[in-house]
């Protein structure tokens, strides 16, 4: 069970990238619009130079890029990577396009206050090439999830899911181009649950408005975000 957040208190997110952060974007864009009652407290990366960290320096946000591959192990570096997130005392970690498999131990460390996006309708599709995934079986619609980590690859409960249909001349790059925007609705909104104390991981399970959600959480549609 995750410990109870302070009413009122604004809560410190730290979002961890990997790439392009479009999906950082819509977090800073969020709190500078209020639609997202938190602070991004640091931005990291485990690669340098991206744009990603670019994002978080035209915002002022601290921004850290961490080399993996100076690591002798991934302990060593998911070691290192957990002390400086701890470092910024988050409320909530958030991975925003973070490519690196995390190990259970790293997971635990801050189990129910991490959270992250995927692009499937989970629980379909865990891993690699979701969209392509999606079109080869034949499916009429696909997505994205917001869910909290659990050491399960892509396994933790559901908290947020938009659909979107797959259009027959879909290819896998049209079909995530798509998939994107409803990414920047759904995850920011999840969040902003979090920070208003709405949302938990009690039990393994997503917890919204003390009612267990679903295998695919809530379904967005416009209000969802309310």
């Amino acid at each position: 069970m995750t410990e109870q957040l302070a009413v009122g208190k604004e809560l410190r997110l730290v979002v961890l990238i990997s790439g392009g952060g479009s999906n950082l974007q819509s977090f800073i864009d969020a709190c500078a619009n209020g639609s997202l009652e938190g602070q991004v407290a640091a931005v990291i990366s485990n690669k340098a130079g991206v744009k990603g960290l670019d994002r978080a320096a035209a915002a002022d946000i601290p921004n850290i890029a961490i080399d993996h591959r100076a690591f002798d192990s991934r302990e060593d570096f998911e070691q290192n990577l957990g002390e400086l997130i701890e470092s910024f005392a988050p409320d909530l970690v958030v991975l925003a396009g973070f490519m690196r498999i995390l190990t259970a131990q790293f997971v635990n460390r801050f189990l129910g206050k991490l959270i992250n996006i995927h692009p499937s309708l989970l629980p379909a599709y865990p891993g690699l090439h979701t969209h392509q995934r999606a079109i080869d079986a034949g499916d009429k619609k696909a997505g994205a999830t917001v869910h909290f980590v659990t050491p399960e690859l892509d396994g933790g409960p559901s908290v947020l899911q938009a659909q979107v249909p797959v259009l027959p001349n879909d290819s896998a790059d049209s079909l995530a181009e798509r998939v994107l925007r409803f990414e920047h609705k759904i995850y920011p909104a999840a969040a902003q649950w979090f920070c208003e104390g709405r949302l938990r991981m009690e039990n393994g399970l997503a917890v919204l408005d003390g009612k267990v959600l679903s295998e695919n959480g809530v379904i967005f549609n416009e209000s969802a975000e309310q």
